[in-house]
C-alpha cells in the first residue's frame, strides 16, 4: 500500500502497521467496551463469559493445557448463577479447574485462587473414601442437573472426562 502526500512523496505502509493498528482498535474496544460482545464459533456465552465444552475425553491436566492454548482456563465456577447454568448445558461429568493436588483437603482453582464457593454432592469430596483400588482423588467434575444445583465430586485426575474451558467475551467493532 502506497501513501501519496501531495504528489510529491511517496511512502510504504507495510502490512504489519494495518495489523498493529487493527489490533490496537481491537483493545481500546474491548477496553472501553464498544462494539458487540461476542464468543468464538462454538463457544456457549453466558452473561459476560464463553464457554467449550469438550468433545473429547482425557485427564485433567490434558483438558487444563487445550483450554491453556485457547486463551481460555478450566472453568472457575465464582458464582451460584455460573453453576446453575453449567448445570443446564453439561451432558455428563466433566473437569472444572478444580484441584488439591498441592495439598490433600485443601481446593484451588486452576488460577491458584482458593475455593470459597463450593458445590459438592453430599459426602464430597471423600478422596475415593478410602478405597485403595480407587487411589487420590484430587480433581473435581461438575455434572448435569440432579435437583439440588451440588454436583461436585473429585475424582483421580488421570480419569478421562470431558472439560469445559471459560474466557472473557470479546467486542467486534
Amino acid at each position: 500500500m502506497w501513501l501519496n502526500y501531495n504528489n510529491s512523496a511517496k511512502m510504504s505502509c507495510p502490512k504489519f502497521l494495518h495489523s498493529a493498528v487493527k489490533d490496537s482498535l481491537q483493545v481500546i474496544a474491548n477496553v472501553l467496551g464498544l462494539g458487540v460482545k461476542t464468543c468464538p464459533d462454538g463457544w456457549k456465552r453466558f452473561e459476560s463469559t464463553c464457554y467449550l465444552v469438550s468433545v473429547e475425553t482425557a485427564s485433567w491436566e490434558r483438558g487444563w493445557q487445550d483450554c491453556t492454548s485457547r486463551g481460555a482456563d478450566l472453568v472457575i465456577v465464582d458464582r451460584a448463577e455460573e453453576q446453575t447454568f453449567l448445570t443446564i448445558i453439561l451432558e455428563q461429568d466433566t473437569w472444572i479447574g478444580l484441584t488439591d493436588r498441592d495439598q490433600e483437603g485443601s481446593w484451588k482453582w486452576s488460577d491458584g485462587t482458593p475455593l470459597t464457593l463450593a458445590f459438592w454432592r453430599t459426602g464430597q469430596p471423600d478422596n475415593g473414601g478410602g478405597h485403595p483400588q480407587i487411589g487420590e482423588e484430587d480433581c473435581a467434575t461438575s455434572s448435569p442437573y440432579r435437583g439440588t444445583g451440588k454436583n461436585w465430586n473429585d475424582l483421580p485426575c488421570d480419569a478421562s472426562k470431558p472439560w469445559i474451558c471459560e474466557k472473557n467475551v470479546y467486542f467486534i467493532f
